[in-house]
């Protein structure tokens, strides 16, 4: 028993060091800049929660959580009922069902700056495809307008992540067995008492997965979003990630921007940690 445990400990070594360099270590140094003030020459003066109650003051901060919340609220009602539909109405087996796979996996492919940039052409006013297209049946799309810049990086973000539910989900049907849609039929069951019964609770946790990973992608989405609207209009499109690239690498006020950090890292946490404890039952936990 020793010896297994010994063998576990050294497997894991690698991969415990990494993460204590690459995790551990830098989110110490933010916790010791959001309880300090710095000053040239790396001079530190203790300041104790003063960063963290300047930034659960300032409306910014809440405004650019708000904005960040909706987003992801947005991005989860589009791409996971979107998802799922696509995903029951594929094949589940065979060429076809093999070429659409490929084509949904090819956006989560593509680096967040090259969206961000491709996108940015497709609306280009008088010469991007998606405007000369919306021409076409009579709207002029303005980047100007909150509602259009809103709009372009929901789809945006739909086109580029969608694919991520639907290949989840056609993963989570091919554990269905056969014998079920078999009784189902003889059954005389419905199609949608089928997706109720026999599909859903195989998707169940599939389902919770995909939603976890879109919401923390879309709460954290900084790139694509910057790269298309710079913020604007006004700060109608600033996320909480923008706020805190503004106010850490810009602004360089590093104390606020570390406690901003540290508190943007607590509602990620706590929001991973919630779904964890859906996904993973207490007994199963111990």
């Amino acid at each position: 028993m020793i010896d297994r445990t010994l063998t576990l400990v050294l497997l894991l070594a690698p991969a415990m060091l990494l993460m204590l360099l690459v995790g551990v270590v830098p989110l110490g140094f933010v916790g010791y800049y959001s309880l300090h003030d710095t000053f040239g020459g790396n001079t530190f003066v203790w300041v104790g929660l003063q960063w963290f109650a300047k930034v659960l003051g300032s409306p910014e901060f809440w405004g650019a959580m708000a904005r960040s919340a909706l987003f992801a609220a947005l991005a989860l009602a589009v791409q996971v009922p979107l998802g799922l539909w696509i995903a029951l109405r594929m094949p589940r087996k065979g060429l076809v069902s093999t070429i659409l796979m490929l084509i949904f996996a090819l956006p989560l492919l593509a680096p967040l700056l090259v969206v961000g940039y491709v996108w940015k052409v497709m609306v280009l006013p008088g010469a991007g495809l998606l405007t000369v297209a919306a021409g076409q049946v009579g709207i002029t799309p303005d980047m100007n307008g909150a509602v259009t810049s809103w709009a372009v990086l929901i789809l945006m973000d739909t086109w580029h992540w969608t694919g991520l539910v639907v290949l989840l989900c056609h993963a989570g049907l091919q554990t269905v067995p056969q014998a079920h849609y078999q009784a189902a039929k003889i059954d005389g069951a419905s199609g949608w008492a089928v997706f109720r019964h026999v599909q859903l609770p195989r998707l169940r946790q599939v389902l919770l997965i995909a939603i976890l990973l879109r919401a923390m992608d879309s709460f954290t989405l900084y790139t694509e979003a910057y790269v298309v609207t710079r913020g604007g209009p006004d700060v109608s499109t600033t996320f909480l990630s923008h706020e805190l690239v503004q106010t850490a690498l810009i602004q360089f006020d590093l104390g606020e921007g570390a406690a901003m950090s540290v508190i943007y890292f607590l509602v990620v946490l706590a929001v991973s940690w919630s779904f964890f404890r859906v996904l993973v039952p207490r007994e199963a936990a111990r």
